[in-house]
C-alpha cells in the first residue's frame, strides 16, 4: 500500500535541518525571531502533527506560535550565606519543560481558550519555537462536534495548569513507557524512602496505606 502524504511530511521533520528543508527552516527562523513571542497563525506549520493532536480546519480552533528562551533559569547568585548546594552557581534548571512553559504562556494570552496540545517547530541559538493548538469551549462548532466537545466539560477547565496536556503528563511522570503501572512504581519509591526515614511523614507516625488496602476501601477489583 502506498504511503500517505502525512507519512512523508513526518519523515521530513525527523531531520528538519538537513537537505532542502534546512534552507526553508533558516528562512523561517530569521522571520520568526523578528516577530513577537506569541503570534497567532492561520494554519499549522506541521499539519500532520496537528491532525494527530485533534486539530481541524474549522471555527473554534486557534493555532499560535510561541517563542521560549532556551537554557535554565537566570537567577543571580545570593549575597547572603548559603551552603554550596543552594548557591545556584551551577544554574537552576526548571522542573517544567520548555514545551509546557510555551503552552502556559499561550493559555495566559488567550484566557477564554483551552490548550489541546503542542509540538516543536524549530530552534536557533537562543530560542525554541512551539506551536500550541487551542480550542474555544464556548463556540457552537465545538459544542456540536462529538470528537472535541469533551473539552467543554467544566472538569477540563484550565487543563494546562493542572498538568493534563501531553507535556504536563510527561512532566508528572505518567508517559514513561518503561513503567506499565506508573502509580504503583511511584508508591514503591515513596515506600522505600519511608523505610529509610527520608520522608517527613515517616517521623510523624503516619498510617501507611498499601495499594491493596486502598483498592479494598474504594471497592476496586484488580
Amino acid at each position: 500500500m502506498a504511503n500517505s502524504m502525512y507519512h512523508y511530511m513526518a519523515s521530513m521533520w525527523k531531520k528538519p535541518y538537513e537537505g532542502e528543508h534546512a534552507l526553508l527552516m533558516k528562512q523561517r527562523l530569521v522571520e520568526w525571531r523578528r516577530q513577537p513571542s506569541i503570534v497567532r497563525i492561520e494554519k499549522p506549520t506541521r499539519i500532520d502533527r496537528a491532525r494527530r493532536l485533534g486539530y481541524k480546519a474549522k471555527q473554534g480552533f486557534v493555532v499560535t506560535r510561541v517563542r521560549v528562551r532556551k537554557g535554565g533559569l537566570r537567577k543571580p547568585r545570593p549575597n547572603s550565606g548559603r551552603r554550596p548546594k543552594r548557591m545556584g552557581i551551577y544554574g537552576h534548571s526548571p522542573k517544567k519543560s520548555l514545551r509546557l512553559i510555551a503552552e502556559e504562556r499561550a493559555a495566559r494570552r488567550y484566557r477564554n481558550l483551552e490548550v489541546l496540545g503542542s509540538y516543536y517547530v524549530g530552534e536557533d541559538g537562543l530560542y525554541k519555537y512551539y506551536e500550541v493548538i487551542l480550542v474555544d469551549p464556548h463556540h457552537p462548532a465545538i459544542l456540536s462536534d462529538p470528537d472535541i466537545n469533551w473539552v467543554t466539560n467544566p472538569g477540563h477547565r484550565g487543563r494546562v495548569f493542572r498538568g493534563k496536556t501531553s507535556a504536563g503528563r510527561k512532566m508528572r511522570g505518567l508517559v514513561l513507557a518503561r513503567f506499565r503501572e506508573t502509580h504503583r512504581h511511584k508508591w514503591k519509591k515513596k515506600q522505600k524512602e519511608r523505610e529509610l526515614k527520608k520522608r517527613h511523614e515517616a517521623s510523624r507516625g503516619a498510617r501507611l496505606i498499601t495499594p491493596k488496602e486502598l483498592h479494598e476501601e474504594l471497592g476496586i477489583e484488580k
